[in-house]
């Protein structure tokens, strides 16, 4: 089954948005000790980020079918 791809289209500004968050690989997040003590270098405190979470609507979230969709095209991708 191909899955169907999109390219998205940016505006520069949603560009110059999106290149103020830089993304971790997981091995750079286990270096660190873990989730916690990741957050904790990076100065982000875990209580505050499940508080901010947890205030989120259901529909922000994935569905199981969304993750188990998402996981095995990222299997077939590679």
């Amino acid at each position: 089954m191909q899955a169907n791809k999109k390219k998205m289209k940016t505006s520069g500004a949603e560009e110059k948005e999106l290149l103020k968050f830089k993304s971790y690989s997981v091995d750079e997040i286990m270096a660190a000790g873990g989730t916690t003590a990741f957050a904790n270098k990076l100065g982000k405190n875990p209580e505050n980020i499940i508080k901010r979470l947890e205030k989120l609507p259901k529909e922000a979230f994935l569905t199981e079918e969304e993750v188990e969709t998402g996981l095995r095209m990222l299997k077939e991708s590679k």
